[in-house]
């Protein structure tokens, strides 16, 4: 933006985050995200309170939850064949339209007396199914409506919304709505809100999707990703790297860290949500800090150091019996985390070739997902095996072998001086106007 003044004309940049804002369509893309991030999570939380309310347990909760989970596992990688086939803007409005009819129906039911079990677990998994759609959109859009150096900065803004509308501010206000009248209320939130994230898309202008020269079957396409993730070294490497990394860490995580507050701290479930908000926070600072700064040069060996010795403070939840050190150590391993998930998001979006950005996102995805209920079956046993002062202290070491394996074995240090990013680079215009 600039300042008129008499006779001189001052150029102000814009602070590195807030770029990618100067694009309408991006503006209308980042708003329907937030907007829909936050309806997803008033979704799961009035889900969590609705199998109660229909007398379900434990295992009725986690039969519904498998439900959720099975369909974005089974559909993630038709998801990504999808983007690449597909106009995204049109994948993005149809996980809207599928979101909006499936928890509409669940709150009319609810509303209605009409709601059971089976009924909410078959809902369940057709919203899963339909959110393994909308991150391989999501991510092969980016590029064709952002100049290549504003992608960090971009995804640096998602990583920033996700803890804060996901995890945050859509829980809180389905929690606040289900203690002061009923699930049903919440959820018909839920589904008001996300009729409001649909809008922004349907007055967004983009690009056609760039076909490849000859186009093969479904599985031919699929064959295509898995192909260029056994050849393509840095991919390779660091999906290797970071699915390792999702089994020793995520379960610790998820499964132990509450133990370890109430044996080695005394605290009770508001400890637990400190730390829990200790790594939110860290990993909005994260996103910010990626957000905030050029991709540096050495890209490839910083964000595997951000994910392997940056898990080193998951150490110090089994050895310190200090609140304050634990939630700590959770800002310092947000703060890391994040960092890195920045950077991967946007070297896929940089050195994938277009037309394969959406198989190979959701290849990524689904490797993720495949491994994090593993883990988080593991962590129990192992815990219970080796204690949980032990198992914290792996869970943070085992992460820096990996990394020194993944930079030396595949000599990542040569590749990305071999493919600079820190560069500048002449962006193709983007389809809608900037204003």
């Amino acid at each position: 933006m600039s300042i008129e003044q008499p006779g001189v004309r001052v150029v102000r940049t814009l602070p590195r985050p807030l770029r990618p804002f100067r694009h309408r369509d991006y503006r209308l893309l980042v708003a329907s995200m937030g907007v829909s991030l936050f309806a997803s999570g008033m979704w799961t939380v009035a889900l969590v309170f609705q199998v109660i309310a229909l007398g379900g347990g434990p295992s009725e909760l986690s039969l519904v939850m498998t439900g959720l989970s099975a369909g974005l596992l089974v559909s993630v990688l038709l998801g990504g064949v999808a983007a690449d086939r597909l106009p995204r803007r049109a994948l993005l409005i149809g996980v809207e339209v599928l979101r909006i009819g499936a928890v509409g129906l669940v709150t009319v039911l609810s509303l209605t007396g009409g709601l059971r079990l089976w009924q909410l677990t078959v809902i369940a998994f057709a919203v899963g199914a339909a959110e393994a759609f909308f991150f391989p959109a999501y991510s092969a859009l980016l590029p064709t409506m952002l100049p290549a150096e504003e992608l960090l900065a971009a995804n640096g803004v998602e990583g920033m919304l996700r803890p804060v509308a996901l995890q945050a501010l859509g829980p809180a206000a389905a929690g606040a709505l289900v203690a002061a009248i009923a699930p049903g209320a919440a959820l018909a939130a839920a589904t008001a809100v996300y009729v409001l994230a649909l809008l922004p898309l349907l007055v967004m202008r983009v690009a056609p999707v760039t076909a490849a020269a000859e186009r093969s079957s479904v599985l031919g396409d699929l064959r295509e990703a898995v192909g260029y993730f056994l050849r393509t070294g840095w991919f390779f490497a660091t999906l290797v790297f970071a699915t390792l990394l999702v089994l020793v860490v995520i379960g610790p995580i998820e499964v132990l860290v509450p133990f370890a507050v109430r044996d080695q701290t005394g605290a009770g479930p508001q400890g637990y949500a400190l730390v829990l908000a200790g790594y939110g926070i860290g990993g909005v600072l994260g996103s910010f800090g990626a957000s905030a700064v050029r991709l540096p040069r050495r890209y490839l060996t910083l964000m595997i150091l951000l994910w392997g010795p940056g898990s080193l403070p998951l150490a110090v939840m089994g050895l310190t019996d200090r609140l304050w050190l634990m939630v700590v150590a959770a800002v310092a391993v947000g703060v890391a985390h994040s960092w890195a998930q920045v950077i991967w998001g946007t070297l896929l979006q940089r050195r994938v070739p277009p037309h394969m950005l959406g198989r190979v996102s959701s290849l990524d995805f689904f490797v993720s997902l495949a491994l994090m209920p593993v883990s988080m079956a593991l962590a129990g046993p192992v815990g219970d095996a080796l204690g949980l002062p032990l198992t914290f202290v792996l869970a943070g070491a085992i992460p820096v072998l990996l990394a020194v394996a993944a930079i030396l074995g595949w000599r990542l240090y040569r590749d990305e001086i071999a493919h600079p990013l820190d560069t500048p680079v002449t962006p193709v215009t983007p389809v809608s106007p900037a204003s």
